[in-house]
């Protein structure tokens, strides 16, 4: 049930609340005659800032009264009633990023080349992004009324960078003045209203490695288990970031890191039951060193962040050998093709794909592409861009090429540098998929 109140028309509105974007056919949203480009003001007098907001004050309430400001510019207030848990049926806009006032020494978007895609060049401290997609922020402008809606709207867990707990080191690394760094308040309150904290540090070789990482370390495992757990990730440095005041990431820095913090963990499990620092995959992969075993990384808590992510290939690609045995081998496809992949991963890779052919018949290649677009130490296959792998198309070997799907972005079939698939594909010649591990055994077995 629901009823209506129109407001006319008026002119130079203010774009506030939260569009929609779609509206599922016969959904509850329909039958109110609610469409894309409408704005949802408020709900039950409370104002609407985006969809979390809508979200929250919508959650197991039946009695409803929507303030709606249709596309035409009229205001409506629509008055309903809901079945519980009932849905409305409302896609909505996607949140704009609250954009990062700091001045990171090492923030990736000063490593972009000029015509990379727009998007890379956003800087967002977003508490809604990191607690939606994991995004990092650094607390240094979380206004009171952010941290109000973090508590209240239990927008938990929150993902920080802290690099150092050390103030001198965070400030220097963030490019702010200390009072600012100083994020020690901020955090205590979320960790006191139990909203799960995950840390960050991104390792940038003597600035805030050796004590200071360890003091970090100490310092964030005393707050255990709200703050549970934090990612050690490895500087990244593009031939457009130089600055003369980092240090680039060597093998011999990442033996000598994971030296120093295996007793640490240790330590750590022994106290804690979890090793609680752990080190991004790019550190063990640099260093030559074999990736921890799947205990290590316990509910793989950093995965996003790069930190697990090998073992769970390990994991996910015994699972496929098992589909493939089911099958059979005489039902699997046997065309030739070739895997395209960064450099840093392409060993682990190679080993996977060389098991797969022995054992299955399957005729796949894996081929290393060199990152040219970004330069520097960027070896990562989720930044191989096009150009990369049009410039590696002589690598090709077979009747077409397989890439992983976060070489993509996540909504859209186009690369960092703004070519799109159907572009590499036509500049290579062979057809192209994007896969995942799942997909690529649904290519797998098809029959020839």
């Amino acid at each position: 049930m629901y009823e209506f109140a129109v407001t006319p028309a008026v002119t130079n509105i203010r774009r506030r609340g939260v569009e929609i974007s779609e509206v599922a056919p016969d959904s509850l949203g329909a039958e109110m005659e609610i469409e894309p480009g409408d704005r949802i003001i408020k709900v039950n007098g409370r104002t609407v800032r985006d969809y979390l907001d809508f979200r929250f004050h919508t959650a197991g309430e039946t009695d409803l009264v929507l303030e709606v400001r249709k596309k035409s510019g009229e205001d409506w207030e629509v008055e309903l009633e809901r079945a519980e848990h009932e849905d409305f049926g409302f896609s909505f806009e996607a949140i704009v990023p609250r954009q990062c006032a700091n001045e990171c020494i090492f923030c990736f978007c000063n490593g972009n080349p000029s015509d990379a895609r727009p998007s890379l060049f956003i800087k967002d401290e977003d508490v809604r992004l990191s607690f939606l997609y994991g995004n990092y922020t650094t607390l240094t402008s979380l206004t009171d009324d952010e941290m109000k809606r973090i508590v209240e709207q239990r927008l938990s867990p929150q993902y920080v960078s802290v690099h150092a707990t050390d103030l001198d080191v965070r400030a220097y690394l963030l490019g702010i003045d200390k009072e600012r760094a100083d994020i020690s308040k901020k955090l205590k309150t979320l960790l006191d209203a139990d909203i799960e904290v995950h840390a960050q540090v991104v390792l940038c070789p003597t600035i805030n490695d050796g004590a200071v990482l360890l003091k970090t370390i100490a310092d964030l495992a005393a707050e255990y288990p709200r703050i549970t757990s934090v990612a050690i990730v490895p500087l990244g440095l593009t031939q457009y970031n130089m600055d003369s005041r980092l240090t680039a990431v060597t093998p011999e820095f990442c033996r000598d890191l994971i030296d120093q913090l295996t007793p640490v963990q240790k330590d750590l499990n022994s106290q804690l039951g979890t090793n609680f620092a752990l080190l991004g995959d790019e550190i063990y992969l640099k260093a030559g060193r074999t990736i921890p075993r799947r205990s290590h990384y316990g509910a793989y808590p950093q995965i996003e962040d790069g930190v697990g992510m090998v073992r769970a290939f390990h994991e996910e690609f015994a699972r496929l050998k098992k589909q493939l045995t089911r099958k059979g081998v005489d039902h699997l496809n046997k065309k030739p093709g070739t895997v395209f992949t960064g450099t840093l991963f392409a060993p682990v890779l190679t080993t996977a794909i060389e098991s797969l052919n022995k054992t299955y018949g399957t005729r796949l290649n894996v081929a290393a592409v060199t990152n040219n677009y970004f330069g520097g130490d960027v070896s990562v296959a989720g930044l191989v861009t096009g150009r990369d792998l049009v410039a590696a198309r002589n690598q090709i070997n077979g009747e077409f090429v397989l890439i992983p799907r976060q070489m993509l972005k996540s909504d859209e079939a186009i690369m960092l540098d703004g070519m799109t698939l159907t572009e590499v594909e036509k500049a290579l010649g062979v057809p192209v998929h994007a896969v995942n591990l799942n997909e690529l055994a649904a290519l797998i077995m098809n029959a020839n």
